[in-house]
Protein backbone atom coordinates (compact mmCIF):
# COMPACT_ATOMS: atom_id res chain seq x y z
CA UNK A 1 0.00 0.00 0.00
CA UNK A 2 1.23 3.26 -0.40
CA UNK A 3 0.28 6.47 1.14
CA UNK A 4 -0.21 10.05 -0.12
CA UNK A 5 -1.14 13.68 0.50
CA UNK A 6 -3.65 15.13 -2.42
CA UNK A 7 -3.93 18.78 -1.93
CA UNK A 8 -7.38 20.88 -2.56
CA UNK A 9 -8.22 24.28 -1.95
CA UNK A 10 -11.39 24.32 0.49
CA UNK A 11 -13.39 26.88 -1.60
CA UNK A 12 -13.28 24.43 -4.83
CA UNK A 13 -13.24 21.25 -3.48
CA UNK A 14 -13.37 20.30 0.13
CA UNK A 15 -12.95 17.23 2.29
CA UNK A 16 -17.08 18.16 3.34
CA UNK A 17 -17.32 18.39 -0.89
CA UNK A 18 -15.96 14.82 -0.91
CA UNK A 19 -18.18 13.72 1.85
CA UNK A 20 -21.62 14.90 0.25
CA UNK A 21 -20.53 13.18 -3.34
CA UNK A 22 -23.01 10.11 -4.18
CA UNK A 23 -21.28 6.86 -2.15
CA UNK A 24 -18.65 9.76 -0.83
CA UNK A 25 -16.64 9.32 -4.08
CA UNK A 26 -15.63 11.77 -7.09
CA UNK A 27 -12.89 11.36 -9.55
CA UNK A 28 -9.96 13.50 -8.83
CA UNK A 29 -8.98 15.42 -11.78
CA UNK A 30 -7.76 18.54 -13.40
CA UNK A 31 -3.46 17.28 -12.35
CA UNK A 32 -1.44 19.40 -14.94
CA UNK A 33 1.73 18.62 -13.13
CA UNK A 34 3.83 15.59 -14.93
CA UNK A 35 5.69 14.86 -11.39
CA UNK A 36 1.55 14.45 -10.19
CA UNK A 37 0.44 13.36 -13.19
CA UNK A 38 2.85 10.29 -13.09
CA UNK A 39 2.47 9.11 -9.18
CA UNK A 40 -1.39 9.04 -10.37
CA UNK A 41 -0.94 6.90 -13.25
CA UNK A 42 2.22 5.18 -12.19
CA UNK A 43 2.30 4.10 -8.59
CA UNK A 44 -1.36 4.83 -7.23
CA UNK A 45 -3.59 2.11 -6.70
CA UNK A 46 -6.54 1.33 -5.67
CA UNK A 47 -6.89 1.16 -1.87
CA UNK A 48 -4.17 3.58 -1.19
CA UNK A 49 -4.85 6.09 1.63
CA UNK A 50 -4.48 9.55 1.06
CA UNK A 51 -4.11 12.38 3.69
CA UNK A 52 -6.85 14.96 2.28
CA UNK A 53 -5.14 18.65 2.22
CA UNK A 54 -6.52 21.58 2.36
CA UNK A 55 -4.27 23.94 0.35
CA UNK A 56 -4.45 27.92 0.06
CA UNK A 57 -6.70 27.97 3.23
CA UNK A 58 -5.70 29.73 6.62
CA UNK A 59 -4.49 28.12 8.04
CA UNK A 60 -3.39 25.11 5.22
CA UNK A 61 -3.72 21.84 6.48
CA UNK A 62 -4.52 18.11 6.60
CA UNK A 63 -8.27 17.93 7.62
CA UNK A 64 -9.31 14.31 6.42
CA UNK A 65 -8.32 10.78 5.17
CA UNK A 66 -9.55 9.29 1.84
CA UNK A 67 -8.93 6.51 -0.20
CA UNK A 68 -7.95 5.27 -3.63
CA UNK A 69 -10.72 3.99 -5.17
CA UNK A 70 -10.52 3.34 -9.26
CA UNK A 71 -7.36 2.75 -11.02
CA UNK A 72 -5.95 5.93 -13.31
CA UNK A 73 -8.21 6.44 -16.22
CA UNK A 74 -8.10 9.45 -18.63
CA UNK A 75 -8.95 13.50 -17.36
CA UNK A 76 -12.06 13.84 -19.94
CA UNK A 77 -11.47 17.54 -18.85
CA UNK A 78 -8.50 17.83 -20.93
CA UNK A 79 -10.67 17.02 -24.06
CA UNK A 80 -13.26 19.70 -23.15
CA UNK A 81 -12.88 23.05 -24.74
CA UNK A 82 -14.99 24.85 -22.20
CA UNK A 83 -13.69 23.23 -19.13
CA UNK A 84 -10.71 25.12 -17.19
CA UNK A 85 -8.19 22.40 -17.51
CA UNK A 86 -8.99 21.82 -21.36
CA UNK A 87 -5.57 21.24 -22.60
CA UNK A 88 -5.68 21.46 -26.65
CA UNK A 89 -2.48 18.85 -27.02
CA UNK A 90 -4.29 16.09 -25.07
CA UNK A 91 -5.30 13.24 -27.70
CA UNK A 92 -8.32 10.96 -26.18
CA UNK A 93 -6.48 8.47 -28.22
CA UNK A 94 -3.35 8.79 -26.23
CA UNK A 95 -3.91 10.83 -23.20
CA UNK A 96 -1.70 12.85 -21.33
CA UNK A 97 -3.72 13.58 -18.07
CA UNK A 98 -5.00 10.74 -16.18
CA UNK A 99 -7.35 10.70 -12.75
CA UNK A 100 -8.18 8.91 -10.33
CA UNK A 101 -11.36 8.46 -8.16
CA UNK A 102 -11.01 8.53 -3.85
CA UNK A 103 -13.82 8.09 -1.47
CA UNK A 104 -14.49 9.78 1.76
CA UNK A 105 -12.77 8.09 5.04
CA UNK A 106 -13.50 10.75 7.58
CA UNK A 107 -12.16 13.76 8.95
CA UNK A 108 -9.76 13.93 11.19
CA UNK A 109 -10.10 14.40 14.87
CA UNK A 110 -7.49 17.33 15.30
CA UNK A 111 -6.70 19.68 12.39
CA UNK A 112 -2.90 19.67 11.54
CA UNK A 113 -1.97 23.04 10.09
CA UNK A 114 1.11 23.35 7.74
CA UNK A 115 3.20 25.09 10.69
CA UNK A 116 2.47 22.18 13.03
CA UNK A 117 3.86 19.73 9.84
CA UNK A 118 6.92 22.07 9.78
CA UNK A 119 7.80 22.11 13.07
CA UNK A 120 7.48 18.25 13.56
CA UNK A 121 11.44 16.96 13.05
CA UNK A 122 10.04 13.64 11.93
CA UNK A 123 8.30 15.21 9.02
CA UNK A 124 11.62 17.25 8.01
CA UNK A 125 12.19 15.34 4.93
CA UNK A 126 8.09 14.88 4.19
CA UNK A 127 7.63 15.65 0.73
CA UNK A 128 4.90 18.57 1.13
CA UNK A 129 7.61 20.34 3.17
CA UNK A 130 10.27 19.86 0.09
CA UNK A 131 8.18 19.68 -2.98
CA UNK A 132 5.64 22.36 -2.11
CA UNK A 133 4.19 23.20 -5.35
CA UNK A 134 3.22 19.83 -6.22
CA UNK A 135 -0.75 18.96 -5.34
CA UNK A 136 -0.29 15.33 -5.22
CA UNK A 137 2.76 13.74 -3.19
CA UNK A 138 4.08 10.52 -1.33
CA UNK A 139 3.80 10.14 1.97
CA UNK A 140 6.01 7.56 3.95
CA UNK A 141 4.37 5.00 6.03
CA UNK A 142 6.42 6.47 9.24
CA UNK A 143 5.22 10.14 8.27
CA UNK A 144 1.55 8.80 7.80
CA UNK A 145 1.72 7.50 11.25
CA UNK A 146 3.25 10.84 12.72
CA UNK A 147 0.64 12.73 10.84
CA UNK A 148 -2.59 10.55 12.00
CA UNK A 149 -0.92 10.46 15.95
CA UNK A 150 -0.71 14.70 15.55
CA UNK A 151 -4.48 14.18 14.61
CA UNK A 152 -5.22 12.15 16.99
CA UNK A 153 -6.69 10.25 14.41
CA UNK A 154 -7.07 6.18 14.03
CA UNK A 155 -8.08 4.60 9.98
Amino acid sequence: MNYWLMKSEPDAFSIDDLKNCPKGTEHWDGIRNYTARNFMRDEMAVGDLVLFYHSNAKPPGVVGIAKVVSKPYPDHTAFDNSSKYFDPKSDPDNPRWVMVDIKYIKKVKQFVSLAELKANPKLSDMMLLTHSRLSISKVTEDQWEEVLKMAQTKV
